[in-house]
């Protein structure tokens, strides 16, 4: 459902109740084209959505990069063998001594050896890149990815 947009009484272009403003870029037909198939695929309904979204995307990346973010929501995922010697005990216990960081957990058994976690984490971004770290370094834990997002 598309909201309806109006201007305010500085003739600020609004969406939602939220000021925006209204800009002009060049890019170049490769670009455009390019662009336009993932508004197509990815369902945009306008090319405004994607190009606010690919800025928030870079946004956050910069943040992450220079150190500024300072609270996130991690997703910890990583897949391990579950008959290595006391690996499901050492990661349970690792996340109950972390249970300011580790919020919920998922546990999937891919088949007779491996298993797949998915942990929700939320703190400080140190911390939460620090536990993540710490879990995709153990023996025997395959593949491990985090992904982070601001609060």
């Amino acid at each position: 459902m598309r909201s309806e947009a109006r201007t305010n009484t500085h003739g600020q272009y609004l969406r939602g109740g939220k000021a925006m403003q209204r800009i002009t870029i060049t890019i170049d037909d490769d670009l455009m084209a390019a662009l336009d198939r993932m508004i197509e695929i990815k369902g945009y309904q306008n090319r405004s959505e994607a190009l606010r979204d690919l800025a928030r995307t870079g946004l956050q990346q910069a943040s992450l990069e220079e150190g500024q973010m300072e609270a996130c929501v991690g997703v910890l995922s990583y897949t391990y063998d579950h008959s290595a010697r006391d690996l499901s005990k050492k990661l349970t216990n690792t996340h109950h001594d972390h249970h300011n960081i580790s919020v919920a957990s998922m546990h999937v058994h891919l088949d007779h050896d491996r298993c797949l976690e998915v942990s929700i984490l939320k703190g400080k971004t140190d911390d939460v890149r620090h536990f993540a770290d710490h879990v995709k370094a153990e023996r025997h834990v395959t593949h491990g990815t985090l992904a982070v997002l601001p609060l």
